[in-house]
């Protein structure tokens, strides 16, 4: 079995790629000055974010390989996988890396709302792809962290630091934001995917097998993370993934319910509900009446 290799440290990280540590909880890399990382895969105990500018193709994320397109951001979260592959023939290519240690951001606002940078866990395929502007920026916000990794460390330094980051990701929200309205055919091409999904899980015996579909399951079925699918749905549609799906099931439990050979309870557990009373609750949530009260009106 393949050994996995925990970064757990800023210092580690930086000892392995060759670069000085400037502070032992951040450190900001100019790839182009940085050995290459060994043919090994990590498990990262740091938040990571990679800015490569020429393309390479040298990682392995999970299971899936990556290749970098020019001017391509990736994130990494605290205990992902990171693998490099052996035998590349590739240049190391020139950009930038940003890592930061969990303690870091503890007790700041960052770190109050980090889990809120959902692009964190995005699979490589989901990754950001800057305009040139947008890179400008990036490299911006970069050059001010490391201002003040080469600044000597005061009280404002952890504030500093901690607020670049946070505009730094914000900036990030907003190019992903970008992203997906500049990608707008492929966007809408994985709508439709989801709701033939949709139709052909509830007109098959799936929901009686394997009960509701879930965020992860649909997500899974489009071969994209929950995250990425998650707000991809919410900014094109307005609802949350789960709310579509609910609406839905709701749409079918509507054409069923008139079906006066089944009970309602048979209804709800063909749909996939373990419970008819939770059917029940989302039905009355969602339209207002009972299933009951809602078959009265035909």
């Amino acid at each position: 079995m393949e050994e996995i290799v925990k970064l757990e440290s800023v210092t580690a990280y930086n000892k392995m790629r060759g670069v000085a540590t400037l502070h032992p909880l951040i450190t900001v890399i100019d790839l182009s000055k940085a050995k290459p990382m060994p043919a090994q895969t990590f498990n990262f105990g740091l938040y990571a974010v990679y800015l490569k500018e020429l393309k390479c193709g040298e990682l392995k994320y999970g299971r899936n390989l990556y290749d970098y397109q020019e001017g391509t951001l990736v994130f990494i979260a605290p205990g992902q996988v990171l693998g490099v592959q052996p035998n590349v023939k590739t240049f190391e290519p020139k950009g930038w890396a940003l890592l930061f240690h969990p303690e870091l951001i503890k007790g700041t606002s960052l770190g109050k709302h980090i889990q809120d940078y959902s692009f964190f866990s995005y699979d490589v395929n989901e990754a950001l792809h800057l305009s040139d502007q947008e890179r400008q920026i990036v490299l911006d916000c970069f050059g001010k962290i490391e201002y003040e990794l080469q600044h000597a460390i005061d009280k404002h330094s952890k504030k500093l630091i901690t607020s670049n980051i946070e505009l730094f990701l914000n900036y990030c929200t907003r190019f992903y934001d970008r992203q997906f309205i500049t990608r707008d055919n492929a966007i809408k091409g994985t709508l439709e995917r989801f709701e033939n999904l949709l139709n052909n899980y509830f007109s098959s015996e799936k929901p009686v097998n394997i009960g509701l579909p879930s965020v992860a399951y649909c997500a899974a079925e489009l071969n994209l993370s929950p995250n990425y699918f998650g707000d991809l749905i919410k900014k094109e549609t307005g609802k949350s993934a789960l709310e579509y799906i609910q609406s839905k099931i709701i749409d079918v439990a509507k054409e069923r319910i008139f079906d006066i050979n089944k009970s309602l309870s048979q209804v709800a557990y063909d749909l996939g509900f373990k419970y008819p009373q939770h059917f029940t609750r989302l039905f009355k949530q969602k339209v207002g009446l009972s299933p009951s009260e809602y078959r009265m009106l035909n």
